[in-house]
């Protein structure tokens, strides 16, 4: 029985001219942020992205953690109001609709907001005109989820608004873009607006 002398596998590999085995460390592959932002969100915060219509044409479009909700490509969209109802804690879409805010019935609509929960994130995309039927009270009710243009909101304004009960009164997640013929783009309509971002979990 022979053994091999100390190193033996070491020497052998100098004489060769074998490089000694590294070991290589691997990181897992880096995830594309969801809905297209720039970057991930935390653990405890979902993404979002929300875009209005584009005039009475092309419909809004709502996408929230990593989801396509509703889009023009689902074929779920409408005139009016578009919204996504999210429970908070567990990121699961609840409802989603739309209302039409130029022939729907008022007593229905403002049924349908009155019914919004605590604890949703509710997600808002314009698609033509809002304010037809809208009234004082529906207003009032977007401003206790959080709004602070909703009582700005005129004929054809594009809107898209991100919230809930109890939110933040300084809500960041809102934008408008004013009904205006010398700067519109769209004819009688103005740009699109866009919001998207990190809304936190309920814990």
């Amino acid at each position: 029985m022979t053994m091999d002398p100390p190193n033996i596998h070491e020497r052998v590999r100098n004489i060769l001219g074998i490089p000694r085995a590294t070991k290589v460390k691997t990181t897992p592959p880096k995830t594309s942020p969801k809905c297209n932002l720039s970057k991930n969100c935390p653990l405890d915060h979902f993404a979002f992205r929300v875009t209005s219509g584009a005039a009475d044409v092309v419909g809004p479009k709502i996408c929230f953690d990593g989801k396509i909700i509703m889009s023009n490509v689902l074929n779920n969209v409408g005139l009016g109001l578009n919204m996504v109802l999210v429970n908070s804690e567990n990121g699961k879409v609840e409802k989603f609709d739309y209302l039409n805010m130029k022939y729907g019935k008022p007593e229905q609509i403002l049924a349908y907001l009155k019914a919004i929960k605590p604890g949703m994130i509710v997600l808002v995309a314009s698609f033509d005109d809002v304010t037809s039927i809208m009234t004082n009270e529906m207003r009032e009710i977007f401003i206790g989820l959080g709004s602070t243009l909703i009582k700005s909101i005129k004929h054809n304004d594009n809107w898209v608004f991100v919230g809930g009960p109890g939110a933040d009164k300084k809500n960041p997640f809102e934008k408008r873009a004013v009904n205006d013929r010398k700067t519109n783009i769209y004819g009688a309509w103005p740009e699109i607006v866009e919001v998207g971002g990190c809304f936190p979990r309920k814990l």
